[in-house]
């Protein structure tokens, strides 16, 4: 793994943190392990989250360094201060909902058994100011230090999607046009892969909203991931299609040669525009349609028509026609989509 894929810029960012923390307590002559440790996890991948969680971790943060001086008090630096110092902790927080600050409150109130032998008030007061140090410079380091920036995350993650959605129309419409159909079925999967990574993608969208609240966006920049995210929809969509195929229950004699040619010409021309982003051949997409509604007219004649038990072939070519309509609208979104600053300087 070359250094520049691990040290990114999080780690860079916590080493400053660190270091600026630690040098502010040293002026103070305060304790640093303390503020260090509010730091380090106070780091977030965004600025909102910084902001946000810092406010659930002070108190939270005080609450642990309260129990940890009261069982001091009473117990000195025995077990039983460790033991309920950090139980009490968890448990008040958890009751006062402040998830966000479990770990650092927790940390705190065990890290202090240690080092508190007198003066347990000042000790306390000392312990929340260097909190506060850990937090402000964090999320200042957060704000300031290389402001997170997403796009060419979301942009690979886009390209990535488009690939693997090729690859698994392929392979899909391929098998459901094989010889043995039923038999050559059972190798497919539901594409998990690609639903994480649209997830993964939508969360980096949304991280990327939030930290417009401090780092504005551009109007061409708006105007790139609102296009963008459109585009994930349809992907998102196109996804869902192709899992109610791998879903289907399928028969061997489903197709005709010259249908199962049909099919295929679709799902090339759907693989083509995924690699290359170029325009649907409409020819392709007509047969397609022509197909479907021969199918559909078939379908309403058997005797179970009314039951609404759709066959299989009549699902795969709708499914299909479905996923052609949707890389329409993908490309038609594409269109409006001016390639953003930083991906072109990128790309030179």
């Amino acid at each position: 793994m070359k250094p520049s894929h691990f040290i990114g810029s999080r780690v860079v960012k916590t080493g400053v943190a660190v270091f600026l923390t630690a040098w502010i307590c040293e002026l103070f002559d305060a304790p640093a392990v303390f503020a260090v440790i509010t730091a380090i996890v106070t780091i977030e991948p965004t600025v909102s989250d910084s902001i946000r969680k810092g406010f659930v971790r002070f108190p939270a943060s005080a609450i642990g360094a309260a129990y940890s001086v009261f069982f001091i008090y009473l117990f000195g630096n025995s077990p039983i201060t460790y033991a309920l110092a950090a139980t009490l902790t968890i448990v008040t927080c958890f009751r006062l909902k402040l998830h966000a600050g479990l770990l650092v409150a927790t940390l705190t109130a065990v890290a202090m058994v240690e080092v508190i032998h007198s003066n347990y008030f000042i000790s306390f007061l000392i312990r929340l100011g260097t909190t506060t140090i850990g937090l402000v410079v964090s999320t200042a380091v957060n704000m300031f230090v290389l402001p997170p920036d997403y796009t060419s995350h979301i942009t690979e993650n886009m390209m990535a999607i488009r690939k693997r959605l090729a690859a698994k129309i392929e392979k899909v419409f391929y098998t459901v046009t094989a010889e043995q159909p039923t038999a050559a079925a059972n190798a497919l999967k539901s594409t998990d892969v690609v639903y994480k990574k649209i997830r993964q993608t939508e969360t980096l969208i949304q991280f990327q909203k939030e930290e417009a609240k401090y780092h504005p966006l551009t109007n061409s920049e708006k105007r790139f991931f609102k296009q963008v995210e459109k585009q994930l929809t349809c992907l998102k969509l196109i996804h869902y299609h192709i899992d109610n195929v791998v879903t289907t229950r399928l028969r061997d004699d489903l197709w005709h040669d010259h249908e199962k040619k049909i099919i295929r010409q679709a799902a090339d021309e759907l693989v083509d525009t995924f690699n290359r982003k170029t325009a649907l051949n409409q020819t392709h997409i007509r047969e397609l349609r022509e197909l479907y509604w021969r199918e559909n007219g078939v379908a309403s004649r058997k005797p179970d028509a009314s039951v609404a038990n759709f066959p299989p072939e009549l699902i795969i070519t709708y499914e299909l026609l479905t996923i052609c309509q949707l890389t329409e609208r993908f490309l038609e979104y594409g269109k409006h989509i001016k390639k953003h600053p930083k991906i072109i300087e990128q790309s030179r």
